[in-house]
């Protein structure tokens, strides 16, 4: 699969309107994040179209996001009215941006783009190099699933409407923990792919990254609301700067 950083965007132009793909927690998420820096600045990796970023600059924070798609950051920029926000183009792996912010964060999973163990190890190590002392370092990713991931190979049904379907077909290479997953919308009118490439990492692995970058884990929670931590689907992870 030919795939870099910026195609996960690029091959979701209508990204806002793909409600099957999109979590639909942005009060949650922006409520949260709100309250662990009040009226500081934050910085998202993969700001994409600005669904937690516009919220959350709604809530006093100055936003800015580092974003690899032109199309997504087109598609933010028109979304933005009288927030406080600002989009760069770039890796999010090498956090392109200047100075300092009390809060980094990363949703949706969208750590898991970066496509190597490397990348994501420089991504979490130059994050923290635009944190101060007690600033703090956000991702919301899931539990890699051992029934879904023991096969080199699945397929899955997301969407089943009158007119139209959407199914999941996934590689799996295990050595590398990479997934290469092209999702298929069914249409009368012809049929749409939506390709992804992804390297999931196990909690135990992203706490070590965040150790290697001077970070410490504060919390591990369930969700946005602090749910339990189950070890298994989703989860919040809040890391510090020591």
């Amino acid at each position: 699969m030919d795939y870099d950083i910026a195609a996960y965007g690029e091959h979701r132009p209508e990204y806002d309107s793909m409600s099957w793909a999109l979590r639909h927690d942005e009060d949650e998420a922006s409520s949260f994040l709100a309250a662990l820096a009040p009226g500081g600045r934050a910085l998202e990796l993969g700001i994409g179209t600005g669904r937690v970023a516009l919220p959350l600059a709604g809530r006093g924070l100055k936003v800015v996001g580092v974003e690899g798609s032109p199309t997504m950051a087109a598609g933010l920029e028109r979304n933005v009215g009288d927030e406080d926000v600002e989009v760069v183009i770039g890796d999010f792996a090498d956090v392109p941006v200047e100075g300092e912010f009390d809060l980094v964060y990363c949703i949706s999973e969208t750590f898991f783009l970066l496509p190597t163990q490397e990348s994501q190890v420089r991504c979490v190590r130059n994050a923290a190099e635009h944190l101060p002392e007690g600033g703090l370092f956000v991702i919301q990713a899931f539990v890699p699933d051992h029934d879904l991931y023991c096969a080199n190979q699945s397929t899955g049904t997301r969407v089943v409407g009158d007119r139209n379907a959407i199914i999941s077909a996934r590689r799996h290479d295990r050595a590398e923990q990479r997934v290469e997953l092209q999702s298929i919308q069914l249409r009368e009118d012809g049929n749409t792919f939506y390709p992804m490439l992804y390297r999931y990492v196990w909690p135990s692995e992203l706490d070590l990254m965040a150790q290697l970058a001077g970070l410490t884990r504060v919390s591990r929670a369930g969700g946005w609301r602090g749910e339990r931590y189950t070890g298994s689907g989703e989860y919040v992870a809040v890391y510090r700067k020591n």
